[in-house]
């Protein structure tokens, strides 16, 4: 089975268990989605939830927000971990979308990653959800399972992303960005062998039929 041939399997199989993904994050306009994206860096998604409601009572648009004082963001993001890091951030890209964008969210990759906080990932995650530009941001759970199934090298996140794209068309990649999540969550977690033991996940097993020994994963 080549590289292709595992890449349509595994498209088929994800397509059936998640046919209609939906981002767990909670937000209501890009700028929402932006910071809480940013929030769930280091961070579990149902942690944001809980938190940013919260924010969003102190300021729901950037101009407000640059208002806040850092320290009351700090004092509600703080569970999310890199709290002091993370409300700086907060409040210097919302001056900065403020003062330059005149309070909207850019949509070019390279005005994205300029702000204070936000890495690649999270503004592929910003332009595919919120303005539905294909994207297809590569965590750690996405960078395992592409190794997991042979569909990349696995020597880092970059290389990760450019074979998925690769193999995929740009219409599916924001859905298959959350249904790699999602399974990963489920099914093939960290823990799991999936080398074809009775610890695997379902589809390992299927993409990795007649292999002896199971793939070896790099972190991201």
């Amino acid at each position: 089975m080549n590289k292709k041939e595992r890449a349509a399997i595994v498209y088929q199989q994800l397509q059936d268990f998640c046919p209609k993904p939906i981002i767990p994050l909670r937000y209501y306009d890009a700028y929402s989605l932006l910071v809480a994206v940013l929030l769930s860096a280091q961070c579990t998604d149902e942690r944001v939830n809980q938190v940013t409601p919260r924010l969003w009572e102190l300021a729901r648009t950037p101009q407000e927000m640059m208002k806040i004082p850092e320290e009351k963001i700090l004092e509600i993001v703080r569970p999310c971990g890199l709290g002091p890091r993370k409300a700086k951030a907060i409040k210097e890209l919302s001056r900065i979308l403020s003062e330059e964008y005149g309070g909207e969210v850019p949509q070019e990759e390279a005005q994205l990653e300029a702000l204070p906080g936000v890495g690649h990932k999270t503004a592929e995650v910003v332009r595919a959800q919120a303005f539905d530009i294909p994207a297809f941001p590569v965590d750690t759970h996405i960078h395992r399972l592409a190794q997991r199934f042979g569909l990349t090298s696995g020597k880092n996140v970059v290389q990760t992303e450019k074979d998925l794209k690769a193999l995929y068309p740009p219409e599916t990649w924001g859905h298959l960005h959350l249904q790699f999540i999602y399974y990963g969550r489920q099914h093939c977690t960290a823990r799991k062998k999936c080398d074809g033991s009775t610890d695997a996940c379902p589809l390992c097993p299927i993409v990795n039929a007649g292999r002896k020994t199971p793939r070896k994963t790099k972190k991201a």
